[in-house]
């Protein structure tokens, strides 16, 4: 058994930058075909090399719009199919962290949150899990065990406590939750539900932090047993095992990646 992808097609939300980008590249590398999929237009088509609106990259199409509408990701969907004419993977990356007041009943964190790194991933898995659905039955009888791999991206902040991301770390779990649920759902169809849950991963967001704050680094590093911050692309090999046949019989779980950060879980210590 191998951890190949090649020839399967993927759509990555979040591709524009950071770990979606990362995992986009990857599977790329990787000889999948891969729907680039992100809000951020002129950040897609430059990460693709080509001029804008066209996205045309070998076996790289780019898709620009915002998920959290049903009608995008129903054209998602479409332009996926139009350009490789099936869906074997799906990689839920488009994530946000935004800080938040528990005690505040004006902060809409939550709700944000909730709408961005939950539903978002729940609709487009369920109209890529139905499109997997009837691949498998026009397609027939298969001695294959698993026909399709969704992927969520989740967060450590799901299981650790941290005052000021409540919404994030809410809207995490919740997603851990729906992976589990949906394992479940999609197991007699033989599709396959997991996630990677990780911690500090030197994604853009995380750059920028460390560049207003000098201590930040060695903060990490402290409260992290392997004292490294994770590159990106450890995330992306994560992903592609679960996305191959290799991780065939694995479904619901939740695959950590944090260089044994929750190992010491310090509630003072920032979820990143």
């Amino acid at each position: 058994m191998t951890f190949s992808i090649a020839g399967k097609t993927a759509i990555v939300t979040g591709a524009a930058n950071g770990v979606g980008l990362a995992i986009a590249r990857h599977f790329v590398d990787q000889g999948a075909n891969v729907m680039f999929a992100d809000i951020d237009e002129s950040r897609l088509c430059d990460e693709l090399g080509e001029a804008k609106g066209d996205g045309d990259a070998g076996n790289a199409r780019a898709f620009a719009g915002d998920l959290r509408e049903k009608l995008t990701i129903a054209n998602l969907l479409s332009a996926t199919l139009d350009a490789f004419e099936r869906v074997d993977i799906l990689v839920n990356a488009c994530r946000q962290m935004l800080p938040s007041d528990p005690l505040d009943p004006e902060d809409d964190a939550v709700e944000v949150l909730l709408q961005q790194n939950l539903m978002t991933a729940l609709r487009l898995s369920q109209s890529v899990g139905k499109r997997m659905i009837k691949q498998a039955e026009k397609e027939g009888d298969s001695d294959s065990p698993a026909i399709g791999s969704i992927i969520n991206l989740s967060s450590i902040a799901a299981r650790r406590t941290h005052p000021q991301l409540l919404g994030y770390s809410v809207s995490t779990a919740a997603l851990d939750q729906m992976t589990r649920s949906l394992a479940v759902s999609l197991a007699p169809h033989r599709i396959r539900v997991n996630g990677v849950s990780f911690g500090s991963v030197l994604s853009s967001s995380l750059k920028g932090a460390l560049k207003e704050n000098a201590d930040f680094r060695a903060e990490i590093r402290d409260h992290t047993p392997m004292k490294r911050i994770a590159k990106p692309g450890e995330v992306a090999e994560a992903a592609q095992f679960l996305a191959s046949d290799a991780a065939a019989f694995m479904t619901g779980q939740i695959l950590t990646v944090d260089g044994g950060r929750t190992l010491l879980d310090p509630v003072t210590a920032p979820a990143h």
